[in-house]
This record gives structure tokens, C-alpha cells and sequence, in this order.
């Protein structure tokens, strides 16, 4: 489990395909104190660290993480968001992240506010997922508020901190991005589905 708190950002420095798997080197602040079979966040997909040196990390995508995630978009030089799994003795700073991506938006809109920006995402909505008002939204593993919530889209205000530290400086209008939607919510929309059915 995750609170979609980014901890560091890290670069993909190398992409090798095995197959159908593509195995990801990152390299990172953090990656030396990373261990074998540890889950760590990777722009919000849960992935295992198999391969280890002093300064990077590896971890394998597969099929269906390819097919159902942004990852396998990444290219030579992309800055990668990083969380390592919560702590039970930690504080939920975000929500309740599991690292299990939902689906992929993208990104129609970047605008520079004063002092802060303001990205606007498109989703397929005959999924079933949906967005509330000042609800929580995951988006490339980063814990943000909704704002401007619609059927098939949502807007997410990003102060100058969070710009700094994840990968949103790096993002621009038509890139693909994760998307976890809140649990709690999934599990009222489909709790309330049965009842109306």
C-alpha cells in the first residue's frame, strides 16, 4: 500500500525488452537502499525491484502492465515518480494508494496559474470510473484533489512544491498519464451498482 506522496524522482536510464517483458533501469537517490523483492511506486504502478547496484534499480513490466498502464511509453531519460510501500507506523499524508492503475487519461490542458499550475485530463468513462469534487485522484502515483470534476474529465491544481519534485514539470498537453481512482469510492459505486441492479 502507498500514499501517492512521492518520495524522490528518479531516470530511466536504460529499457531492455525480454519478449513480452520490458525491464526498466532506474536510476535514483533512493535506489541503494532499496532490496530484492521490494514493491516500490513507479509513476503509481506497483512493480518488484529484481536487480540491484549502487546508484539504480531494476524492475520488469509485463504484458498487461504494458497494455493497461503508461510504462511502456517511458523512454531513455524520463523522470520516473518513486514511493516505496507505507510504513504501518507512518502517517497517511495522501490516501490510500495501491499501485494498481485503473486506466490512463490524457492530458489535454497545462496552464500556468499564478504561482501554481493547473492540469486538465480526459478519461474513457464507459470504464466506470468517476471523479468527485475535492475528492482524492491518483495521477502517475502523485495523491491529488480533484477540481472541475466531469463525466469524462477532471482538472488537478499542482502547487510549486509537487511541480518541483514529481514528474509534472516534465508534462505536457497529449501526454498519456496513470490514473488510481479512490477505493473507497470504487467500492461505494459498486456497492450502489448492485443495489440499483
Amino acid at each position: 500500500m502507498f500514499t501517492g506522496i512521492i518520495e524522490t524522482i528518479g531516470r530511466v536510464v536504460e529499457l531492455k525488452k525480454e519478449q513480452d517483458n520490458l525491464h526498466l533501469i532506474i536510476e535514483s537517490d533512493i535506489s541503494n537502499e532499496l532490496k530484492i523483492d521490494q514493491s516500490v511506486a513507479h509513476n503509481g504502478v506497483c512493480l518488484t525491484v529484481v536487480a540491484l547496484t549502487d546508484n539504480t534499480h531494476t524492475v520488469t513490466a509485463i504484458a498487461e502492465t504494458l497494455n493497461k498502464t503508461s510504462i511502456g511509453k517511458l523512454q531513455l531519460g524520463n523522470l520516473i515518480n518513486l514511493e516505496r510501500c507505507m510504513q504501518m507506523n507512518g502517517r497517511l499524508d495522501g490516501h490510500i494508494v495501491q499501485g494498481h492503475v485503473d486506466q490512463t487519461a490524457i492530458c489535454t490542458e497545462v496552464k500556468e496559474m499564478a504561482g501554481s499550475w493547473k492540469y486538465t485530463f480526459t478519461y474513457d468513462p464507459t470504464i466506470g470510473n468517476i471523479t468527485v469534487e475535492k475528492g482524492s485522484i491518483c495521477v502517475n502515483g502523485i495523491s491529488l484533489t480533484v477540481v472541475n470534476s466531469h463525466e469524462n474529465a477532471f482538472s488537478v491544481a499542482i502547487i510549486p512544491y509537487t511541480y518541483e519534485h514529481t514528474n509534472m514539470q516534465e508534462l505536457k498537453k497529449g501526454d498519456v498519464v496513470n490514473l488510481e481512482f479512490d477505493i473507497i469510492g470504487k467500492y461505494v459505486a459498486r456497492l450502489l451498482g448492485k443495489q440499483l441492479s
